[in-house]
């Protein structure tokens, strides 16, 4: 056989080049947002629902240290802040529409990112000693009453509750955010760099 009457321009446009699926990559982007934003609403209804029961165990109970109400005010502003700061992320997600650009879902997507970032570390962690401290004080009046092996145990387990969440629960959610949303952006840059 004679290489030299090889074409191979013609070979080169015969193999099969493997397009990212966009429909595969919008269906999953829809369900990201989907998840998301179902995501945002459940944790505003829990964070509410707690807030209103945890003021109605005030106002029905009506505690008599300054502890207890110092912490009931800590433990609900630690919550209001987190919705504030976790609520801005639902405009984010509502801005991801099927009409952009990739370049625009790239750009909203490493802007959901920084965001998540931020709230996963600096937010996260006000939350989580805000609501440590906020509990500790409010049960303070509770476990005044109780025998050294009582108050060992109420703020033993309740302790040993709230390091099980920020080392085990928090780090598992926020890989799996980071993972989902890396996957998608991942995907946007590899069609990027293919259209340019």
């Amino acid at each position: 056989m004679d290489n030299n009457n090889i074409d191979f321009k013609a070979l080169w446009k015969k193999q099969t080049v493997s397009q990212p699926n966009i429909e595969d990559l919008m269906a999953r982007l829809k369900q990201f947002k989907k998840a998301a934003i179902r995501s945002l609403w459940i944790t505003n209804v829990l964070l509410l629902a707690t807030s209103a029961f945890i003021l109605f165990v005030w106002y029905y109970y009506q505690p008599q240290f300054i502890s207890t109400k110092i912490g009931i005010i800590i433990t609900i502003l630690a919550m209001v802040i987190y919705l504030f700061t976790y609520n801005k992320l639902l405009g984010k997600y509502k801005n991801i529409e099927t009409t952009q650009t990739n370049n625009e879902y790239l750009r909203n997507l490493i802007l959901i990112k920084k965001k998540q970032q931020f709230l996963q570390t600096k937010i996260m962690t006000f939350y989580f000693i805000a609501l440590t401290t906020g509990i500790c004080l409010y049960m303070y009046e509770y476990a005044s009453r109780m025998t050294l092996l009582g108050v060992s145990l109420t703020y033993g387990l309740t302790l040993l509750w709230m390091m099980f969440n920020w080392f085990y629960i928090r780090p598992k959610q926020i890989k799996k955010q980071q993972t989902k949303i890396n996957e998608l952006i991942t995907k946007f840059e590899d069609i990027n760099a293919q259209l340019e």
